[in-house]
Protein backbone atom coordinates (compact mmCIF):
# COMPACT_ATOMS: atom_id res chain seq x y z
CA UNK A 1 0.00 0.00 0.00
CA UNK A 2 0.96 3.90 -0.58
CA UNK A 3 0.91 6.33 1.76
CA UNK A 4 -1.80 8.66 2.14
CA UNK A 5 -2.24 12.03 4.08
CA UNK A 6 -5.09 13.22 6.29
CA UNK A 7 -4.57 17.47 7.09
CA UNK A 8 -6.87 19.11 9.38
CA UNK A 9 -7.97 22.57 9.17
CA UNK A 10 -6.21 22.99 12.19
CA UNK A 11 -3.08 22.44 10.72
CA UNK A 12 -2.66 18.89 12.18
CA UNK A 13 -2.07 16.04 10.15
CA UNK A 14 -1.67 12.23 10.20
CA UNK A 15 0.21 9.66 7.78
CA UNK A 16 -1.33 6.32 6.94
CA UNK A 17 -1.36 3.93 4.30
CA UNK A 18 -4.02 3.90 0.93
CA UNK A 19 -6.80 1.87 0.50
CA UNK A 20 -10.16 1.98 -1.47
CA UNK A 21 -9.96 4.41 -4.13
CA UNK A 22 -7.32 6.56 -5.72
CA UNK A 23 -7.36 10.49 -5.36
CA UNK A 24 -5.14 13.21 -5.64
CA UNK A 25 -6.65 15.24 -3.20
CA UNK A 26 -10.57 14.90 -1.46
CA UNK A 27 -12.25 16.93 1.08
CA UNK A 28 -14.46 16.18 3.76
CA UNK A 29 -15.59 16.94 7.32
CA UNK A 30 -14.22 14.68 9.60
CA UNK A 31 -16.42 13.17 11.68
CA UNK A 32 -16.23 9.47 13.86
CA UNK A 33 -18.87 6.56 14.66
CA UNK A 34 -18.56 4.90 17.74
CA UNK A 35 -20.08 1.86 16.32
CA UNK A 36 -18.66 -1.68 16.87
CA UNK A 37 -20.28 -3.26 13.92
CA UNK A 38 -22.45 -1.64 10.98
CA UNK A 39 -19.79 0.07 8.83
CA UNK A 40 -21.36 -0.75 5.75
CA UNK A 41 -24.58 0.83 6.69
CA UNK A 42 -22.12 3.56 8.05
CA UNK A 43 -20.91 3.97 4.32
CA UNK A 44 -24.32 3.78 3.00
CA UNK A 45 -25.78 6.50 4.68
CA UNK A 46 -26.67 9.42 2.66
CA UNK A 47 -26.61 11.37 5.82
CA UNK A 48 -22.50 11.54 5.61
CA UNK A 49 -22.83 12.73 2.33
CA UNK A 50 -19.55 15.02 2.68
CA UNK A 51 -18.04 13.59 5.35
CA UNK A 52 -14.95 11.56 6.07
CA UNK A 53 -16.13 8.93 8.83
CA UNK A 54 -13.77 7.30 11.30
CA UNK A 55 -14.44 4.50 12.64
CA UNK A 56 -13.47 4.41 16.67
CA UNK A 57 -13.27 0.58 16.53
CA UNK A 58 -9.86 -0.61 15.89
CA UNK A 59 -10.63 -3.69 13.41
CA UNK A 60 -13.15 -2.78 10.31
CA UNK A 61 -13.94 -4.81 7.69
CA UNK A 62 -13.70 -8.27 9.08
CA UNK A 63 -17.16 -9.56 7.75
CA UNK A 64 -16.84 -7.79 4.46
CA UNK A 65 -19.89 -5.98 2.29
CA UNK A 66 -22.85 -8.10 1.24
CA UNK A 67 -25.52 -7.65 -0.69
CA UNK A 68 -28.40 -7.41 1.78
CA UNK A 69 -27.35 -4.52 3.86
CA UNK A 70 -26.80 -1.52 1.82
CA UNK A 71 -28.67 1.79 2.97
CA UNK A 72 -28.50 3.06 -0.23
CA UNK A 73 -27.25 2.29 -3.62
CA UNK A 74 -24.93 4.86 -4.26
CA UNK A 75 -23.15 6.15 -1.35
CA UNK A 76 -22.33 9.59 -0.78
CA UNK A 77 -19.31 9.39 2.03
CA UNK A 78 -16.68 11.31 0.99
CA UNK A 79 -13.94 9.09 2.71
CA UNK A 80 -12.88 6.53 5.66
CA UNK A 81 -10.42 6.45 7.87
CA UNK A 82 -9.91 3.31 10.15
CA UNK A 83 -7.37 2.08 12.48
CA UNK A 84 -6.66 -1.28 10.78
CA UNK A 85 -9.32 -2.94 8.42
CA UNK A 86 -9.40 -6.81 7.46
CA UNK A 87 -7.67 -7.44 4.04
CA UNK A 88 -9.12 -11.08 4.06
CA UNK A 89 -12.38 -10.84 5.56
CA UNK A 90 -14.45 -14.27 6.62
CA UNK A 91 -18.27 -14.07 6.36
CA UNK A 92 -20.79 -16.87 4.46
CA UNK A 93 -22.83 -13.28 3.19
CA UNK A 94 -19.39 -11.77 1.85
CA UNK A 95 -19.44 -10.61 -1.35
CA UNK A 96 -16.47 -8.35 -1.45
CA UNK A 97 -14.11 -6.95 0.73
CA UNK A 98 -14.27 -3.07 2.18
CA UNK A 99 -11.10 -2.51 0.14
CA UNK A 100 -12.61 -3.78 -3.09
CA UNK A 101 -16.05 -1.99 -2.84
CA UNK A 102 -14.60 1.11 -1.76
CA UNK A 103 -12.54 1.10 -5.18
CA UNK A 104 -15.55 0.15 -6.87
CA UNK A 105 -17.75 3.03 -5.31
CA UNK A 106 -14.67 5.53 -5.84
CA UNK A 107 -14.79 6.18 -2.23
CA UNK A 108 -10.81 6.67 -0.69
CA UNK A 109 -9.68 5.40 2.24
CA UNK A 110 -6.85 5.49 4.83
CA UNK A 111 -6.19 2.82 7.10
CA UNK A 112 -2.80 2.71 10.37
CA UNK A 113 -3.28 6.07 11.91
CA UNK A 114 -3.97 6.43 14.96
CA UNK A 115 -7.51 7.29 15.55
CA UNK A 116 -8.12 7.38 18.97
CA UNK A 117 -5.80 10.74 18.90
CA UNK A 118 -7.90 11.65 16.19
CA UNK A 119 -11.11 11.39 17.78
CA UNK A 120 -10.04 12.81 20.92
CA UNK A 121 -9.38 15.95 18.52
CA UNK A 122 -12.66 16.25 17.00
CA UNK A 123 -14.16 15.92 20.68
CA UNK A 124 -11.91 18.75 21.90
CA UNK A 125 -12.25 21.02 19.52
CA UNK A 126 -15.31 19.98 17.33
CA UNK A 127 -15.99 18.68 13.81
CA UNK A 128 -13.37 20.71 11.02
CA UNK A 129 -12.55 20.44 7.87
CA UNK A 130 -10.25 18.05 6.12
CA UNK A 131 -8.26 16.87 3.39
CA UNK A 132 -7.22 13.36 2.07
CA UNK A 133 -3.86 13.71 -0.41
CA UNK A 134 -1.65 11.44 -1.23
CA UNK A 135 1.57 13.83 -0.59
CA UNK A 136 2.40 16.37 1.21
CA UNK A 137 5.39 17.91 -0.33
CA UNK A 138 3.27 21.27 -0.46
CA UNK A 139 2.29 20.75 2.79
CA UNK A 140 1.46 25.13 3.25
CA UNK A 141 -0.50 25.18 -0.35
CA UNK A 142 -2.62 22.14 0.74
CA UNK A 143 -3.46 23.63 3.62
CA UNK A 144 -4.06 26.95 2.18
CA UNK A 145 -6.57 25.22 -0.46
CA UNK A 146 -8.29 23.69 2.61
CA UNK A 147 -8.50 26.96 4.47
CA UNK A 148 -10.15 28.50 1.35
CA UNK A 149 -12.63 25.06 0.78
CA UNK A 150 -16.20 25.78 1.96
CA UNK A 151 -18.72 22.47 1.38
CA UNK A 152 -21.94 23.30 -1.09
CA UNK A 153 -24.94 23.54 0.95
CA UNK A 154 -26.95 21.11 -1.45
CA UNK A 155 -26.42 18.13 -0.10
CA UNK A 156 -30.36 17.25 0.45
CA UNK A 157 -30.69 17.63 -3.30
CA UNK A 158 -27.97 15.84 -4.38
CA UNK A 159 -28.75 12.68 -2.39
CA UNK A 160 -32.30 12.81 -2.26
CA UNK A 161 -34.36 10.97 -5.14
CA UNK A 162 -34.91 12.56 -8.69
CA UNK A 163 -38.75 11.32 -9.64
CA UNK A 164 -41.21 9.72 -7.12
CA UNK A 165 -41.91 5.60 -7.02
CA UNK A 166 -43.55 3.36 -5.42
CA UNK A 167 -43.36 0.30 -3.90
CA UNK A 168 -46.89 -1.28 -3.85
CA UNK A 169 -48.47 -3.15 -0.96
CA UNK A 170 -51.78 -3.44 0.12
CA UNK A 171 -52.55 -2.02 3.72
CA UNK A 172 -52.12 2.11 4.84
CA UNK A 173 -51.17 4.55 1.97
CA UNK A 174 -47.63 6.08 3.50
CA UNK A 175 -45.72 8.76 1.32
CA UNK A 176 -42.44 8.97 2.17
CA UNK A 177 -40.65 11.98 1.72
CA UNK A 178 -36.78 11.12 0.87
CA UNK A 179 -34.15 13.62 1.97
CA UNK A 180 -31.63 11.06 1.98
CA UNK A 181 -33.65 8.27 3.19
CA UNK A 182 -31.72 4.96 4.40
CA UNK A 183 -33.73 1.83 2.94
CA UNK A 184 -34.13 0.54 6.42
CA UNK A 185 -36.96 2.84 6.59
CA UNK A 186 -38.66 1.18 3.67
CA UNK A 187 -38.53 -1.91 4.96
CA UNK A 188 -39.78 -1.40 7.88
CA UNK A 189 -43.04 -0.48 6.02
CA UNK A 190 -43.03 -2.86 3.80
CA UNK A 191 -42.50 -5.53 6.62
CA UNK A 192 -45.76 -3.95 7.64
CA UNK A 193 -47.36 -4.43 4.38
CA UNK A 194 -48.62 -0.32 3.49
CA UNK A 195 -48.12 0.95 0.02
CA UNK A 196 -45.32 3.60 -0.13
CA UNK A 197 -45.01 6.46 -2.51
CA UNK A 198 -41.27 8.02 -2.33
CA UNK A 199 -41.12 11.73 -3.59
CA UNK A 200 -38.22 13.71 -3.78
CA UNK A 201 -37.48 16.48 -0.90
CA UNK A 202 -38.74 19.05 -2.89
CA UNK A 203 -42.25 17.79 -3.28
CA UNK A 204 -44.71 20.42 -2.09
CA UNK A 205 -47.91 20.14 0.42
CA UNK A 206 -50.46 20.11 -2.34
CA UNK A 207 -48.38 17.75 -4.38
CA UNK A 208 -48.74 15.10 -0.98
CA UNK A 209 -51.83 15.88 -0.21
CA UNK A 210 -53.12 14.65 -4.12
CA UNK A 211 -51.50 11.68 -3.58
CA UNK A 212 -54.73 11.09 -0.65
CA UNK A 213 -52.01 9.59 1.60
CA UNK A 214 -53.15 8.09 5.34
CA UNK A 215 -49.94 9.37 6.50
CA UNK A 216 -46.52 11.28 5.69
CA UNK A 217 -43.10 10.01 6.83
CA UNK A 218 -40.25 12.66 7.01
CA UNK A 219 -36.88 10.95 6.35
CA UNK A 220 -33.27 11.17 7.80
CA UNK A 221 -30.66 13.45 5.38
CA UNK A 222 -28.11 15.43 5.36
CA UNK A 223 -26.61 18.92 6.19
CA UNK A 224 -28.01 21.75 8.06
CA UNK A 225 -31.91 21.24 8.70
CA UNK A 226 -32.32 25.09 7.91
CA UNK A 227 -30.99 25.04 4.46
CA UNK A 228 -33.75 22.50 3.68
CA UNK A 229 -36.54 25.55 3.26
CA UNK A 230 -38.48 23.99 1.39
CA UNK A 231 -39.02 20.94 3.32
CA UNK A 232 -39.68 23.38 5.68
CA UNK A 233 -42.50 24.90 4.25
CA UNK A 234 -43.93 21.04 3.13
CA UNK A 235 -44.18 20.44 6.86
CA UNK A 236 -45.91 23.49 7.58
CA UNK A 237 -48.83 22.62 4.24
CA UNK A 238 -48.89 19.56 5.98
CA UNK A 239 -49.67 19.62 9.68
CA UNK A 240 -53.48 19.51 10.86
CA UNK A 241 -53.96 17.81 7.59
CA UNK A 242 -52.24 14.00 7.79
CA UNK A 243 -50.66 12.03 10.54
CA UNK A 244 -46.97 13.15 10.24
CA UNK A 245 -44.09 11.10 11.86
CA UNK A 246 -40.35 12.43 11.32
CA UNK A 247 -36.76 10.74 11.55
CA UNK A 248 -33.42 12.46 12.04
CA UNK A 249 -33.87 15.20 9.75
CA UNK A 250 -37.28 15.12 9.09
CA UNK A 251 -37.57 15.30 13.42
CA UNK A 252 -35.68 18.79 12.98
CA UNK A 253 -37.77 20.34 9.75
CA UNK A 254 -41.07 19.46 11.83
CA UNK A 255 -39.35 21.67 14.94
CA UNK A 256 -38.31 24.82 12.40
CA UNK A 257 -41.77 24.54 10.99
CA UNK A 258 -43.52 24.81 14.47
CA UNK A 259 -41.10 27.51 14.86
CA UNK A 260 -38.57 25.97 17.28
CA UNK A 261 -34.79 26.56 16.57
CA UNK A 262 -31.68 24.01 15.82
CA UNK A 263 -27.96 24.17 16.28
CA UNK A 264 -24.98 22.73 15.03
CA UNK A 265 -23.36 20.15 17.53
CA UNK A 266 -19.72 20.48 18.47
CA UNK A 267 -18.96 16.90 17.45
CA UNK A 268 -22.68 15.49 17.08
CA UNK A 269 -23.93 11.71 17.69
CA UNK A 270 -22.66 9.09 15.60
CA UNK A 271 -22.95 5.73 16.83
CA UNK A 272 -25.44 2.62 18.08
CA UNK A 273 -25.25 2.72 21.42
CA UNK A 274 -26.76 6.15 22.68
CA UNK A 275 -29.35 6.08 25.34
CA UNK A 276 -32.63 7.90 25.35
CA UNK A 277 -35.23 8.41 28.17
CA UNK A 278 -38.64 8.47 27.28
CA UNK A 279 -40.38 11.40 29.78
CA UNK A 280 -43.43 9.84 29.70
CA UNK A 281 -42.41 6.07 30.54
CA UNK A 282 -38.92 6.67 32.45
CA UNK A 283 -37.99 4.20 29.47
CA UNK A 284 -34.87 4.18 28.49
CA UNK A 285 -33.56 3.03 24.87
CA UNK A 286 -30.54 1.93 23.53
CA UNK A 287 -30.68 4.19 20.07
CA UNK A 288 -28.64 4.45 16.27
CA UNK A 289 -27.93 7.86 15.42
CA UNK A 290 -26.01 9.40 13.39
CA UNK A 291 -26.61 13.79 13.05
CA UNK A 292 -24.39 16.68 13.72
CA UNK A 293 -27.57 19.13 14.50
CA UNK A 294 -30.18 18.94 16.74
CA UNK A 295 -33.28 20.63 17.97
CA UNK A 296 -32.70 23.51 20.71
CA UNK A 297 -34.30 22.82 23.63
CA UNK A 298 -35.11 26.04 25.05
CA UNK A 299 -36.42 27.28 21.58
CA UNK A 300 -39.56 24.84 22.12
CA UNK A 301 -41.31 27.06 24.44
CA UNK A 302 -43.08 29.25 22.46
CA UNK A 303 -43.80 26.21 20.19
CA UNK A 304 -47.11 23.66 20.00
CA UNK A 305 -44.15 21.12 20.40
CA UNK A 306 -43.03 19.43 23.99
CA UNK A 307 -40.53 17.24 24.23
CA UNK A 308 -40.75 13.54 25.05
CA UNK A 309 -37.20 12.07 24.76
CA UNK A 310 -33.95 13.18 26.00
CA UNK A 311 -30.30 12.21 25.60
CA UNK A 312 -29.02 10.55 28.58
CA UNK A 313 -25.46 11.69 27.80
CA UNK A 314 -25.92 15.42 26.74
CA UNK A 315 -29.58 16.50 27.49
CA UNK A 316 -30.03 16.78 23.24
CA UNK A 317 -33.66 16.79 22.39
CA UNK A 318 -34.45 13.02 21.24
CA UNK A 319 -38.05 13.31 20.79
CA UNK A 320 -40.92 15.47 20.00
CA UNK A 321 -45.06 16.05 19.94
CA UNK A 322 -47.38 18.26 18.79
CA UNK A 323 -49.99 19.25 21.18
CA UNK A 324 -52.74 19.40 19.01
CA UNK A 325 -52.03 17.51 15.92
CA UNK A 326 -50.81 13.69 15.21
CA UNK A 327 -47.55 14.88 14.34
CA UNK A 328 -44.36 13.42 16.14
CA UNK A 329 -40.49 12.60 15.62
CA UNK A 330 -37.25 11.11 16.72
CA UNK A 331 -34.20 12.27 16.56
CA UNK A 332 -32.67 8.96 16.48
CA UNK A 333 -33.06 5.97 14.34
CA UNK A 334 -35.81 3.70 14.91
CA UNK A 335 -35.11 1.57 11.89
CA UNK A 336 -32.29 0.75 13.59
CA UNK A 337 -29.84 -0.18 10.92
CA UNK A 338 -27.47 -0.82 12.56
CA UNK A 339 -28.12 -0.78 15.56
CA UNK A 340 -30.27 -2.04 18.75
CA UNK A 341 -33.99 -2.80 18.04
CA UNK A 342 -35.57 -0.61 21.26
CA UNK A 343 -37.52 1.66 19.38
CA UNK A 344 -38.78 -0.11 16.57
CA UNK A 345 -42.37 -0.22 17.79
CA UNK A 346 -42.35 3.38 16.65
CA UNK A 347 -43.21 2.42 13.40
CA UNK A 348 -46.29 0.65 15.11
CA UNK A 349 -47.16 3.90 16.86
CA UNK A 350 -47.15 5.99 13.60
CA UNK A 351 -49.38 3.23 12.06
CA UNK A 352 -51.63 2.92 14.91
CA UNK A 353 -52.33 7.01 14.58
CA UNK A 354 -52.95 6.61 10.71
CA UNK A 355 -55.75 4.57 11.30
CA UNK A 356 -56.92 6.09 14.36
CA UNK A 357 -56.19 3.28 17.01
CA UNK A 358 -54.71 5.96 19.58
CA UNK A 359 -54.38 9.64 20.03
CA UNK A 360 -50.66 10.20 21.31
CA UNK A 361 -47.31 8.37 20.50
Amino acid sequence: MSKRYLILEDGSWFEGKAFGAPITEKFGEVVFNTGMTGYQETISDPSYCDQFVVMTYPLIGNYGINRDDFETIQPSISGFIVKEYAEFPSNFRKEWSLDSFLKQKEIPGIANIDTRRLVKKIREQGTMKGVMVESIEDLEAIKARLNDFTFKRDQVQRVSTVKPYVVPGKSERIVLVDFGMKHGILREFTQRHCHITVVPYNTSAEEVLQLKPDGVMLSNGPGDPKDVTVGIELVKGLIGKVPIFGICLGHQLIALACGADTHKMKFGHRGNNHPVKDLRTGEVWMTSQNHGYAVTQESLAQTSLKMTQIALNDDTVEGLEHELYDVFSVQYHPESSPGPQDSNQLFDQFLQKVTGGVTHA
